[in-house]
């Protein structure tokens, strides 16, 4: 029995029983027919990050088959204007089918893919998010011989009318139970919907946002996925705001991504979990249990490359009033064991020896587990303003820098650079005054990425032109100034707000 299979909440994986990487067109027709699917989608995001959809009638088996074969054109100057002209537009869409599910909000059966882009020429668009991220994977594996794996923590806010009876205490919402959490069922339900996406979710809960405004509660969120192969962890962040955003709808519910909806209270992020893989063994840990050599060398270049990383993870400039002192975001490059004040944090990694479960349940016995799977390193700068593929390029970019450099100085860097204490305590100052501060704005950032593009571009990861586009785009913002003009402003921040308000 596979156990990967054996409950999947994916309709087509429990149909076919199969793993999605597996799925044939003859699979996915057979599916067509015994499910009575009516209709095909194409998803795909474009260079507003948005999930863009195609939509096609079944009209008979073979016009099905030539759908699932050959894909459609579409417009590129609309989906992607900074890199494509009008006068040369088309792309092709070519269904991953691996990503196949059942839309669930459709009446209608509809199966549903992610797409990949390619150009006239039948080679992937140069430009296109995802297929850069598969050529930093590809780099990355090639130069190392490691497996780059992912996943994300998605946070929002949920926006309902207020409920006078058990009110919420004010930033005081981590893991906040019903009745003082008003919105639990509604993120079961998009844990729900997730799942059936292809999400391979770990957990969910409230977040420590909360807050009443103009006879609203903002109740903050969070989704956090297992990690998987790089690129579908980006496809799963992806598809998991579409479905929250679309569950929203349904509900008569606001939702918000943005990274900062008010000053003063907690901001969201989308915290990205990395791990080393070889072999099918986590080597993100040594062998004496402890952060691998590896794991430090790859934080190191995350340390290295991390005021650029802000150009693919934090893309406008209310990404910028979050990483503030205070509020469990970052501000220095720097990285801890399980320090929330830090740009990198290690996580707790079940890494003791003990066997908690039978001191917990002394009914069972006492058994050996290998829980070496679970230990990761979190980047947590960025937020829902990111392009999910060019940001998990990015940082695949990053862990390969490091592993390159000369071993020494990978290892000096990440030992400079480590904190083991809150480097926003007034009694830190002094350390706190040694560590290279992250970018304040978007134009900050565009600087810093202008500096590095030269590492993002080599092995023909980022194209040029790409990397032009992002920094045109961080330039247009304008924001050198704008958060201390938002201090001594509060309509300029309402406006920020509402500008941003739904970002990604």
């Amino acid at each position: 029995m596979d156990k990967n299979l054996t409950l999947n909440p994916n309709e087509v994986v429990a149909f076919l029983k199969k793993n999605p990487q597996d799925f044939t067109r003859e699979d996915l027709l057979h599916f067509i027919c015994e499910q009575g699917i009516r209709m095909i989608d194409f998803m795909y995001p474009a260079e507003d990050g948005r999930v863009k959809t195609l939509n096609f009638t079944v009209n008979s088996l073979a016009y099905a088959e030539t759908v699932l074969t050959e894909g459609e054109r579409v417009d590129g100057s609309s989906l992607f204007p900074s890199f494509i002209e009008a006068g040369n537009s088309d792309l092709y869409v070519i269904p991953r089918y691996r990503t196949a599910f059942v839309d669930p909000f459709n009446e209608i059966p509809t199966l549903c893919f992610l797409c990949s882009f390619f150009d006239k020429s039948g080679q992937p668009f140069d430009c296109a998010p995802h297929a850069t991220l598969l050529r930093a994977e590809k780099a990355f594996e090639t130069s190392t011989g490691l497996e780059f794996e992912a996943m994300g923590e998605l946070e929002y806010y949920v926006i309902c009318d207020q409920d006078p009876l058990f009110p919420a205490t004010d930033q005081k919402g981590y893991h906040e139970s019903e009745p003082f959490a008003k919105m639990n069922d509604f993120r079961r339900a998009c844990m729900d919907h997730v799942a059936k996406t292809g999400g391979q979710i770990k957990y969910g809960h409230s977040e420590v946002g909360n807050f009443t405004l103009d006879g609203k509660i903002y109740e903050q969120n969070e989704i956090e996925f297992l990690p998987c192969p790089v690129e579908t962890a980006a496809d799963q962040l992806l598809l998991a705001k579409w479905v929250i955003r679309n569950l929203a709808y349904h509900y008569n519910l606001d939702v918000s991504f943005a990274p900062k909806i008010t000053t003063g209270k907690a901001g969201s992020g989308m915290h990205i979990h990395m791990r080393l893989m070889k072999n099918g063994r986590n080597a993100t840990l040594g062998q004496d249990g402890k952060l691998s050599d590896e794991a430090r060398r790859a934080i190191a270049g995350l340390m290295k490359m991390a005021p650029s990383i802000t150009a693919f993870g934090n893309k406008n400039p209310t990404s910028y009033f979050r990483l503030v002192p205070h509020q469990e975001a970052p501000t220095n490059v720097c990285w801890g064991d399980c320090n929330r004040s830090a740009l990198v944090r290690v996580p707790l990694g079940w890494s003791s020896g003990t066997d908690m479960c039978h001191a917990t349940n002394l009914q069972e016995p006492s058994t050996p587990h290998d829980t070496t799977a679970k230990q990761t390193f979190e980047m947590r700068s960025p937020d829902c303003s990111a392009d999910i593929y060019q940001l998990m390029a990015g940082l695949c970019v990053a862990a390969r820098i490091g592993l390159e450099m000369p071993e020494e100085e990978a290892l000096k860097l990440a030992r400079e650079t480590y904190v083991d204490m809150d480097i926003h305590k007034s009694e830190n100052a002094s350390r706190l005054a040694t560590l290279e501060q992250l970018p304040t704005c978007c134009a900050e950032s565009a600087q810093c990425l202008a500096k590095d593009r030269a590492v993002y571009e080599a092995c023909d990861v980022f194209r040029p032109r790409m990397i032009d586009g992002i920094l045109k785009a961080l330039k247009a913002h304008e924001d050198a100034n704008l958060h201390e003009a938002a201090r001594h402003n509060e309509g300029l921040m309402h406006q920020l707000v509402a500008q941003y308000f739904y970002c990604g």
